[in-house]
């Protein structure tokens, strides 16, 4: 039988408005970074997709090299919009992106037209896809001028290839002059895509108040610190755990220090009802300048606890006094060497 959406999916979850633009995103939306490549069943990233739309999830956000390998995530995504999603198109927000590396030589990687362009081109290809709804810069190219990385975004809405244009890990004195560079190039900064979380805070120094100033929104990535943020690391590694392999996480990470601020802040989210998870998801949504939280799924019952976050997101000032306490950095954001040039 084929896929029939739910018919109560837009009264599930909340939708939040990104900066001063028309654009609406649900409060949780789903990210494709991990589990969503070549290396996993493709029916069980089906399942996690339909159930997520069900869920009022319309937002669902790639890279060009989220895998593995690279650009099968798209391609997978792709096929699910073909067959499970044909016809319900104008319902979802499809981002992608494009900085980190993709493809070997000097054109496979960071910010110059020549790159951003055709990688838009591929990822189209992949998905099957005229558009996306948002293309974003990866990460901020030192030694390409703004003026030329953002150009090629404004670029990509005026052929028709996307409908708005974002960036991802760039400082806040950066996102200003983007903001300022894109406003005169008639083609308006949309969105943010920053790390954050109860351990990696450094949007509060500056980020927030100019994507407050400047009307732009801001999606948050890991805010679950790759997974450190749930109950799955209370007591160490455990064997085949994401921390027990090479990749993004590290068992440096989970230090002594760490764990012990995890520790306390699960028992915080124990009083409210919530899993560690949800709670981590839930504050990151706590400022209205965040639109909406990323989060991935393995499983679909992973999905909706994650989801289940959007279900209390209010804290009392006892409650942010007391996550503070343990809510420092854990020297744990990878993606700093973005933000930081």
């Amino acid at each position: 039988m084929s896929y029939q959406p739910a018919a109560g999916r837009y009264e599930v979850a909340p939708y939040r408005r990104v900066g001063r633009s028309g654009l609406l995103l649900p409060a949780v939306s789903l990210g494709l970074w991990q589990n969503f490549g070549g290396d996993r069943p493709l029916e069980t990233q089906r399942e996690i997709i339909q159930r997520a739309f069900d869920l009022g999830v319309t937002h669902f956000d790639l890279a060009n090299n989220y895998g593995p390998p690279y650009g099968s995530a798209e391609e997978n995504f792709g096929r699910i919009l073909a067959t499970d999603l044909r016809g319900y198109r104008d319902e979802l927000i499809v981002s992608s992106k494009a900085g980190w590396d993709m493809w070997p030589g000097p054109y496979g990687e960071w910010g110059s037209r020549k790159y951003l362009l055709a990688s838009l081109d591929q990822s189209l290809r992949r998905m099957g896809l005229e558009y996306v709804d948002i293309f974003y810069s990866h990460r901020f190219d030192p030694d390409t001028p703004l003026e030329e990385t953002l150009g090629a975004l404004d670029a990509a809405v005026r052929q028709g290839k996307a409908l708005y244009v974002g960036v991802s890990s760039y400082s806040a004195e950066r996102t200003a002059e983007s903001a300022r560079i894109l406003r005169e190039l008639g083609t308006p900064l949309l969105i943010h895509q920053p790390s954050y979380s109860l351990l990696n805070r450094w949007i509060e120094d500056g980020l927030l108040e100019v994507l407050g100033n400047e009307g732009v929104g801001c999606i948050v990535f890991s805010p679950l610190a790759q997974g450190v943020l749930t109950d799955r690391y209370l007591h160490g590694i455990p064997d085949g755990s994401r921390a027990s392999r090479p990749g993004s996480l590290s068992a440096d990470m989970l230090s002594d220090q760490n764990l012990e601020k995890v520790r306390a802040l699960n028992q915080i989210a124990a009083r409210r009802g919530q899993s560690l998870a949800q709670m981590a998801i839930a504050w990151t949504l706590r400022d209205p300048r965040v639109t909406s939280a990323l989060v991935g799924a393995s499983s679909l019952a992973q999905l909706e606890a994650n989801l289940a976050a959007a279900d209390n997101l209010s804290f009392g000032d006892d409650e942010l006094a007391e996550i503070d306490r343990y809510a420092t950095e854990g020297d744990i954001n990878i993606w700093a060497s973005s933000s930081t040039r």
